[in-house]
């Protein structure tokens, strides 16, 4: 297996099925004893994610429990399409390569983010490491749907407006806002 991906709260892994070599994402809990609210965090991003069929997001195939010892933490098996994220691209190509790149990336994440928002889903957590293009064909889709919120049908007032969850960070030719 070779790892992608080593934040605070996961690791993400590219590996292949076994039977049938099949490439897969695998998502692993970094804390071998996860506190309830990191459980809660890691199968919300599954149940979001399953239910949506969109083609700017990661599949998901299963969410296996896997024994600690001390009980089950869990496993998240996603689709590989060979993306890297959005940093590693960059890197790969310079700061954005050509302008006509930063604007196929971009109409491609706001598409996706406008079919997110008609399933009342609301990411919360985009930077570039949610972000994944595939190196040849520049495709994206975004990944990690752990604190994503999926909206009731009736539009409610804010619970707590001092309070912000997650990450909005936007680079703009070398500008970040």
């Amino acid at each position: 297996m070779e790892e992608l991906y080593a934040g605070t709260r996961t690791i993400v892994y590219r590996g292949q099925r076994q039977v049938d070599q099949h490439r897969l994402l695998i998502n692993l809990l970094r804390n071998e004893f996860p506190t309830f609210s990191e459980l809660l965090q890691f199968q919300n991003q599954y149940a979001i994610a399953k239910n949506l069929n969109l083609s700017g997001i990661i599949q998901p195939y299963s969410l296996e429990p896997y024994g600690n010892g001390n009980g089950y933490i869990y496993i998240y098996v996603m689709e590989d399409f060979g993306g890297v994220s959005l940093n590693q691209w960059k890197r790969r190509v310079g700061e954005w390569g050509r302008k006509s790149d930063f604007f196929s990336i971009a109409l491609q994440l706001v598409d996706t983010l406008h079919q997110l928002h008609q399933q009342r889903v609301i990411h919360k957590d985009l930077k570039p490491a949610n972000i994944l293009i595939h190196p040849e064909t520049q495709q994206v889709k975004l990944i990690d749907f752990s604190i994503s919120s999926l909206l009731p049908r009736e539009t409610q007032e804010i619970q707590n407006p001092t309070v912000l969850e997650g990450i909005l960070k936007v680079t703009i030719w070398n500008k970040s806002y």
